[in-house]
């Protein structure tokens, strides 16, 4: 079957997991037709990237012996496409009867497969990166909270509950502020499942200072949108960069994992190293 839509493959249906390595269960979704929702067309006006963890990967060493690692995933936010989160989970599981020569050949398999997905149908301009970290070496994973002045604090009437950029404004008649704001009452929808996804998302600019309370009733109106992680936070990039003309933006989001995957998408407007994949205690 020709899988060119989320109705027509497996995404949203019963599926048989398959335990033996097919990078045919990657399903690349393109990025384009929600950027264009948001007034995205051509090259993107931002940089940045999807960062992936991948808490239950495991595969046999070639005398059978089950192995198990964790592995951070980091998608260049200029690829054409994403992929489906589901699909990335049944191709981790196909890994887990599969005998490989080592922890850098399974590194390197993900690696090919994912860049190849994620430049679907076109030539590769960037490849995915991929760091599996083995057990040995889980005692450095640490736990951190986003930094910033959390905005949940304030005491608002909310009642919207899909997107509204009309609810944010900034002080454009006074000094301009550089400012990191916080939220974790993120909350949306996934696209395909209509399954909740949870999120803490971090706001850290320059120019006006930006209407806090305006600004959590915003992000609150996500509640019962539709949309892939990454898109949220492209919308919410594209939304207070117009709604507020800051001179600097970035926004990170961390969401919670679902089936041993979280998916951190991170935008800024101007160039500089990428967070630290580091997972909140919500994570």
């Amino acid at each position: 079957m020709n899988q060119n839509t989320p109705e027509q493959s497996q995404l949203g249906q019963t599926s048989a997991y398959v335990d033996r390595y097919d990078a045919g269960l990657l399903f690349p979704l393109p990025r384009e037709t929600k950027r264009r929702e948001i007034g995205i067309t051509g090259s993107v006006p931002f940089l940045g990237a999807d960062l992936w963890t991948a808490f239950e990967l495991s595969w046999l060493n070639p005398r059978g012996k089950p192995q198990v690692a964790l592995a951070h995933i980091t998608v260049p936010c200029e690829s054409t496409h994403i992929v489906e989160s589901k699909s990335f989970k049944l191709y981790l599981n196909s890994f887990n009867n599969t005998a490989f020569a080592s922890a850098d050949a399974v590194r390197d398999c993900i690696r090919a497969d994912v860049s190849a997905a994620i430049w679907h149908g076109g030539p590769l301009q960037s490849s995915a990166g991929v760091k599996l970290l083995l057990p040995e070496q889980l005692e450095r994973e640490k736990v951190q909270e986003l930094e910033g002045l959390c905005v949940d604090r304030l005491d608002v009437e909310c009642t919207r509950y899909q997107p509204a950029p009309e609810l944010l404004t900034a002080a454009f008649d006074e000094k301009p502020v550089d400012e990191i704001l916080v939220s974790h009452l993120l909350k949306s929808n996934c696209l395909v499942t209509g399954q909740p996804d949870w999120g803490s998302v971090q706001i850290s600019y320059s120019g006006p200072q930006i209407d806090q309370a305006g600004l959590l009733q915003y992000i609150v109106s996500f509640r019962n949108h539709n949309e892939f992680h990454e898109q949220c936070v492209e919308r919410i990039y594209m939304d207070v960069l117009a709604r507020c003309k800051p001179t600097k933006l970035a926004v990170y989001a961390r969401y919670t994992r679902r089936g041993g995957l979280d998916i951190n998408p991170w935008r800024t407007s101007h160039p500089q190293s990428p967070p630290a994949n580091v997972r909140t205690a919500r994570q």
